[in-house]
């Protein structure tokens, strides 16, 4: 807004500083938004005022009388008109007394001399139009006067809404708000039928009481002084009961009142401070497109982040163009819907078709949400990348490395975001034909033909405008098309059609868009692992998406931020690749755990950097709207679901999120999720958490693995020279200072470089782990002569040995491949992703031999595979990411099976930590057991790693995801064998499986009534995957399964007959004593015994429910036979075997008793 103030500048007003709770409590209502269907609030207004009366300005009269007289002494007006153009400025615009007590009459009479200018400019012009453009600011305040055409969006000019929305409502905080007043003029402006005067008027707001509780509403404690001083009692109801529900709801409240007598609507929209930008703007392009006008319009600031706006408004006169429209009884619920869909996107990518009319904001809004879609996934590569592709292993982590940096280069700036935009925008009505087939698919005409759904929009266009097919939209599209590039860009959104399996786009309250995809469009020469679900989730603050590779899944959830516009673009090309890869990584690091991989990224837009909260919230809350059923009519609507499946994430913290998880389980249990307990792990010890780095869980996992290096190599940990990257302020790291005891010389995060070669003072190292503080805070009284720290901020810093650091930052960054200092172990625990890549590798190798002997990778991808590579080919002993730091995946699945567990009150009772800070017993004594299963989990696949590389010299590297690969697939067949069937072998591995304090609190038989069977399967499937090839290894001999198998199988059969033959009924059913109150037997804990193997294997009978059925089932493994596998019911064929279990050969792989599987 310009600046042009003269000496009538207005004078200011004071605002006191305001605080605002950060905190953000969840709705404690199943749904966070309402639409008016139900007559819950006022239906009908008697009152046909503005709803504002303004304390009458006792000196209203004399201050006229100094205007006419400075405007007399200017000498700018002629002495005839001076009278009636200050009346004119007075008495007809609508003017309210407020703005006059505000205002100095120096400000009126620049205001009046400005209107006149104007009136004087419009003669000049050729077309004689009258245009008024004013605009003055203040510190505290503002006047805009504009003239307007009702009902028409001007897209050329000042464009005083938008400039209203970024410079005062957008950046609105609660210690320095904005208030706005908005009217039109009753009458036309002088000479010109059509033209009013809209007038702008922006105050700083001053509220009553600046500190209110988060969860306040009285309107007399929270409202704005200026409102509570105008507001009639009508108006003051109309907001108390709106802020009632917003502040328990996280998206827009939406309320419609009719005003009697009259058909002119006010329409009330309730949303939190800073929740949509640009909304007040956009609001004004909405209801043009639907023929309508505004007379008023107030924008109200509330001291506990509430933010009210409430229109006016009313049909255009009636002309031939307005008679277009539908009428203002029709529109308005058209309106209140949209708004929704708007509060998601207020500023589309192709708002002006919108704003212009040739698109309606549905359509406008998904070819928005597409336009994001195509620049993730538009193939930019081309054939020569498939060729190579074809010729390299995606299944070896070099190769896949390789290609995936190949893919980063090729992918050139040949379709930017801004050139997918431009293509779109040429070919609006191809949009609006992809539009119709995609609403086609996923609108739900819930009330026939009395949907509100307008004709040009859905149910009834529908049925009027004819719904192409896909074949018949490729042919458009090719003919339309003005090149190659065009065709693919455009091909996309019919790749977007297909692809999207559900969507809340038409669920009548939403935050944010989401969308569940099927993830086969995806090409398998870039994505050789398949995804089993994806979800895309797009809002004005930010774009994400969720990936998993199984059903079945978890992993955390980021949130990506960007320093600058340039780190942003890089960011969104690499946005999927990155969501993938980490999912990926998970998915190899979850090999001990019943879920499979998953990874959810939030990237937040350039312009929104602040609003993480914001984003994270919105991304949760539309992502349930596709896992929750349809709760209340007109508020959350039944959605077209082509996945057809029940579906359940499980989420947990990660970057930017930590702080965020309690929030989105509480919201998860007020939206009436079933799963709340366990659709986040991470979260308070209050909610049932178990805080990874509370108790070390990561770390136990990690030190395991450093532990056994020493133990292997007999090393004496407190003569071992020590680097570590991730401080005392982290989790990973300041839980390794408090566990470790060897000799630290270096340690690096994000204050800098700290080094002593003769050992940093242990105790210290122990204080700041305590404090979570960095080593800015190390006492440098206690390093010797030889010590020193370098902070990021300093500079030129000379060090003992007489070198100069110039830069400290840089200095940080480059430490860890420094050779200056010597290490005999480096612990990675933080640290940016490929801080050692091959470029860098070379500067830990000297004449061919590492200088680093021991490397345990704590933190996710820090070193590359290429690299991890060349360290072992130098004599490193190395253990990569996946492997050594899975203890935290480990103790989030088991909070997850506990939560699943248990019912709702024995959760809270044995799970919770009470408000006073007391524990349960339970809880402690479960901690317990989860610490000690991390740390069995690391030891079991350390020493199969360890085992495997002495047998076969293969790097550990590639080791560990061999094991993680072998892993992952041996449970994904099992869980669709025939052994789950077995009702007496399901139960024995889930005994052994499932933690034994849950076995005995809640109870075998009540377990597997409340966890879902898919999840039961799973657990079945990992354990007896992972005990398998920890044991035989990756690649495991032709009997090995069978022996495996069978060790467990003899088990089982001795503990029957130790039951006295009663355990076990015939048909696989199982008795326990005392089951139900939680008595089960003995477990036997990790590697299956060998003392089995001289004990004879079954019966020929199948005695003890074991069949001889001669099951034959399918493993990722060459075929396994044995002389009694029929007997005992083992998987004998196995992938392109065709040997029934008396050896020969049958055609159709079938078993000696005919049985098929």
């Amino acid at each position: 807004m310009s600046s042009a103030i003269t000496n009538g500048m207005p004078h200011e007003t004071r605002t006191d500083e305001l605080a605002r709770d950060a905190g953000r409590l969840p709705s404690p209502q199943p749904t966070h938004l309402t639409v008016p269907n139900n007559g819950s609030l006022h239906r009908v207004i008697h009152d046909q005022s503005t709803g504002y009366v303004a304390p009458k300005f006792e000196g209203k009269e004399k201050q006229m009388e100094q205007v006419m007289d400075q405007i007399e002494q200017i000498g700018f007006v002629p002495p005839e008109f001076i009278e009636s153009e200050t009346s004119w400025f007075y008495n007809d615009l609508g003017i309210d007394d407020m703005y006059f007590q505000t205002e100095s009459a120096a400000a009126i009479v620049n205001h009046v001399l400005s209107l006149y200018a104007a009136k004087v400019a419009a003669y000049a012009r050729d077309d004689k139009r009258l245009e008024i453009r004013l605009d003055k600011e203040a510190a505290d305040h503002a006047v805009c006067i504009d003239t307007s055409k009702p009902g028409i969006s001007v897209m050329d000019g000042p464009r005083y809404e938008q400039r209203i929305d970024e410079k005062y409502l957008n950046p609105s905080t609660a210690s320095n708000s904005f208030r706005v007043e908005t009217f039109r003029s009753a009458g036309v402006l002088p000479g010109d039928n059509e033209q009013q005067l809209r007038c702008y008027f922006v105050y700083k707001c001053q509220f009553a009481n600046p500190n209110p509780g988060p969860q306040e509403t009285k309107i007399d404690l929270i409202g704005e002084k200026t409102f509570l001083m105008k507001a009639t009692t009508n108006t003051r109801d109309i907001y108390q009961e709106i802020i009632q529900i917003a502040v328990s709801r996280s998206g827009p409240v939406i309320e419609m009142f009719e005003i009697e007598g009259s058909r002119e609507k006010r329409l009330v929209v309730a949303m939190r401070q800073g929740s949509a930008a640009n909304m007040f703007s956009a609001l004004s392009d909405l209801y043009h497109y639907y023929g309508l006008t505004s007379s008023r319009k107030y924008v109200e600031q509330f001291s506990n982040g509430i933010t009210v706006m409430s229109l006016y408004l009313r049909p255009l006169p009636q002309t031939a163009q307005s008679a277009r429209h539908p009428p203002i009884e029709a529109s308005i619920h058209q309106i209140m819907k949209e708004v929704s869909l708007l509060y998601c996107i207020p500023r589309n990518k192709f708002q002006l078709h919108f704003a212009t009319g040739k698109l309606s904001l549905q359509e406008t809004i998904y070819a928005h949400c597409v336009w994001v879609f195509v620049g993730h996934f538009l193939n930019r590569l081309g054939s020569e990348y498939t060729s190579l592709s074809s010729l390299l292993d995606p299944s070896n982590s070099v190769h896949a490395e390789i290609l995936s940096k190949l893919k980063r280069r090729l992918r050139t700036e040949t379709f930017t975001a801004d050139y997918i935009l431009e293509i779109i925008n040429q070919y609006p009505d191809l949009v609006r034909s992809l539009y119709l087939a995609f609403a086609n698919t996923h609108y739900v005409q819930t009330r026939g033909e009395r949907d509100d759904f307008l004709p040009t929009l859905s149910y009834l266009r529908l049925q009027v405008d004819k719904v192409l097919t896909d074949g018949e939209l490729k042919e458009a599209i090719s003919k339309s098309a003005a090149n190659e590039h065009h065709e693919m860009v455009m091909t996309a959104f019919r790749i977007f059609n297909a692809a999207v399996l559900k969507t809340n786009f038409y669920t009548p309250t939403k935050v944010a868009l989401s969308f569940r995809l099927n993830p086969n469009f995806l090409p398998p020469e870039e994505y050789p692992q398949p995804l089993y679900g994806m979800f895309l989730v797009i809002s004005s603050e930010f774009r994400g998406f969720h990936l998993r590779f199984r059903d079945i899944a978890r992993g955390g959830i980021r949130i990506v931020k960007s320093r600058n516009r340039e780190a942003y673009s890089i960011n969104a090309r690499s946005l999927f690749d990155e969501n993938y890869n980490l999912a990926n990584t998970q998915q190899r690091k979850n090999k001990d755990i019943p879920e499979g991989g998953s990874k959810g990224v939030i990237l937040l837009d350039v312009a929104h950097q602040e609003k993480a909260r914001v984003a994270f919230e919105k991304y949760i809350d539309s992502i349930m709207d596709l896992l929750l059923p349809p709760s209340s009519p007109g508020i959350k609507d039944p959605i077209v679901d082509l996945h057809g499946q029940e579906e359940i994430l499980f989420m947990g913290p990660d970057e930017n999120t930590a702080d965020l998880v309690d929030w989105a389980t509480e919201h998860a249990r007020s939206r009436g999720a079933p799963w709340w307990k366990s659709f986040f792990t991470g979260k308070n010890p209050k909610l049932g958490g178990i805080p990874h780095d509370s108790y070390g869980m990561t770390t136990l996992s990690v030190r395991e693995y450093v532990l056994g290096i020493y133990r292997k190599l007999n090393l004496d940990p407190s003569k071992i020279r020590k680097l570590q990257t991730g401080g005392p302020d982290g989790d990973l790291g300041s839980n390794e200072i408090l566990l470790s005891n060897e000799k630290y010389t270096s340690i690096v995060d994000g204050a800098g470089v700290l080094v002593d070669p003769n050992g940093l003072d242990h105790e210290e190292l122990i204080r700041l782990a305590k404090k979570r503080v960095m080593i800015s805070q190390f006492d440098t009284s206690k390093l010797s002569p030889e010590g020193y720290r370098v902070l990021v901020e300093e500079t030129n810093v000379k060090l003992p040995s007489g070198e100069v650091i110039n830069n400290g930052m840089t200095f940080r960054n480059t430490f860890h491949l420094r050779g200056t200092v010597r290490y005999d172990c480096f612990v990675p625990c933080g640290g940016r992703p490929e801080s050692i890549d091959l470029s860098t590798v070379s500067k830990l190798i000297v004449d061919g031999k590492s200088t680093i002997p021991y490397i345990v990778e704590g933190a996710n991808l820090f070193i590359t595979q290429d690299a991890k590579l060349r360290l072992e080919k130098a004599g490193t002993i190395l253990f990569k990411d996946a492997s050594a730091n899975k203890g935290g995946v480990t103790s989030s699945s088991l909070e997850v099976l506990a939560s699943l567990s248990f019912d709702d009150a024995s959760f809270v009772e044995h799970m919770c930590v009470r408000e006073d800070g007391a524990v349960p017993e339970f809880y402690t004594q479960y901690v317990k057991e989860v610490q000690e299963t991390v740390k069995r989990n690391a030891a079991l696949e350390f020493e199969a790693i360890w085992r495997e590389h002495q047998a076969t010299g293969l790097p550990r590297s590639v080791l560990s995801d061999t094991l993680s690969v072998a892993i992952t697939k041996l449970d994904e067949e099992l869980q669709n064998t025939e052994l789950w069937n077995k009702k007496d072998l399901r139960r024995s591995v889930l005994e052994d499986a499932l933690p034994q304090l849950l076995l005995e609190k809640v109870g075998l038989e009540t377990i597997l009534k409340r966890v879902p069977e898919k999840y039961l399967r799973a657990i079945f499937g990992s354990y007896l995957a992972s005990r398998f090839v920890y044991e035989f290894g990756g690649s495991p001999s032709q009997f090995a399964f069978f022996d495996f198998m069978s060790k467990r199988m003899t088990r089982l059969t001795l503990e029957q007959s130790h039951q006295g033959g009663n355990g076990f009924m015939s048909n696989g059913s199982h008795t326990t004593n005392g089951s139900t109150n939680g008595e089960t037997r003995p477990r036997v804990i990790g590697r299956i015994s060998s003392e089995t193997n001289g004990v004879s294997h079954g019966t020929s009978n199948g005695a003890n429910g074991h069949a001889a059925n001669g099951l034959s089932v399918k493993l990722p493994f060459k075929s396994v036979s044995g002389p009694n596998a029929a007997a005992q019911g083992i998987p004998q064929a196995l992938p392109g075997s065709k040997m029934g279990s008396n050896g020969h050969g049958t055609e159709s792989g079938r078993t000696a008793n005919g049985l098929s599987h």
